[in-house]
């Protein structure tokens, strides 16, 4: 016997869904879950291999906000994936949050985000650039009240902020920890 779906009751519409699945498990327990789903997402680390800096946002957030007065956080470029197309989404958010042109994207692999909880799924990129490339100086969409940052670091200096603990977004940690970033 598998794990079977019982039924889906959507909760709330909105940014994100909220539902409850009824799942019966092969023992015949039959289990609810409350499920977060607001889409598939993307999330690239822009990195100028020659000058060895790398491109980061930085972003209020509100469940970092509510939880720990956090006002901001430091996390690659990211975003939700729309018509199915993940590298065309990856360089819309770059232009978007960075004002940066991505040229080639390399897959780094996909993740689930939040298993017990979210059903988003993220692919990860890496992405090298140049100076050029930066074309903008904006910083986030202003009807998604996206109050972004655009920040410009060393590769050592994030990998130091990683050492420290300082850096606390997942995503910008996976992508970080590529063998490429590690020593380009």
């Amino acid at each position: 016997m598998k794990n079977e779906l019982l039924n889906v009751e959507t909760r709330c519409e909105g940014w994100t869904t909220l539902s409850v699945a009824g799942i019966r498990l092969p023992n015949g327990q039959i289990l609810q879950r409350e499920v977060e789903d607001h889409g598939v997402a993307v999330a690239v680390l822009a990195f100028d291999p020659e000058r060895k800096t790398a491109i980061l946002v930085r972003q209020f957030r509100a469940p970092p906000f509510l939880t720990t007065r956090q006002e901001y956080t430091l996390e690659v470029i990211a975003g939700l994936v729309e018509d199915s197309d993940s590298v065309a989404s990856a360089r819309r958010e770059a232009l978007e949050e960075a004002g940066l042109h991505l040229r080639s994207l390399e897959r780094i692999g996909a993740v689930w985000t939040i298993p017990g909880v979210s059903t988003e799924r993220m692919t990860l990129y890496l992405a090298a650039y140049q100076p050029s490339d930066r074309i903008a100086k904006w910083g986030g969409v202003v009807t998604e009240h996206e109050d972004i940052t655009v920040i410009e670091m060393e590769l050592s200096a994030l990998a130091a902020l990683m050492e420290s603990a300082e850096l606390v977004d997942m995503k910008t940690m996976g992508a970080d920890a590529s063998p490429k970033i590690a020593s380009p």
